[in-house]
């Protein structure tokens, strides 16, 4: 499979630089997705609870 240890070694980094740019997609599409509290239906309707409980 391998000619010689240079091979393997290279191998093994692209294999290990592909993973590391996988994650550091899931995690940035993650940060994309996610909604910030507050900003759902049940948020919205909790912060007008809580402002007619004021008045």
């Amino acid at each position: 499979m391998f000619g010689n240890d240079a091979e393997f070694l290279l191998s093994l980094h692209r294999t290990h630089a592909a993973e590391l740019r996988a994650e550091v997609a899931a995690d940035r599409l993650a940060r994309a997705v996610s909604q910030r509290p507050g900003r759902t239906w049940l948020g919205r309707r909790q912060q007008a609870r809580r402002t007619d409980a004021r008045r």
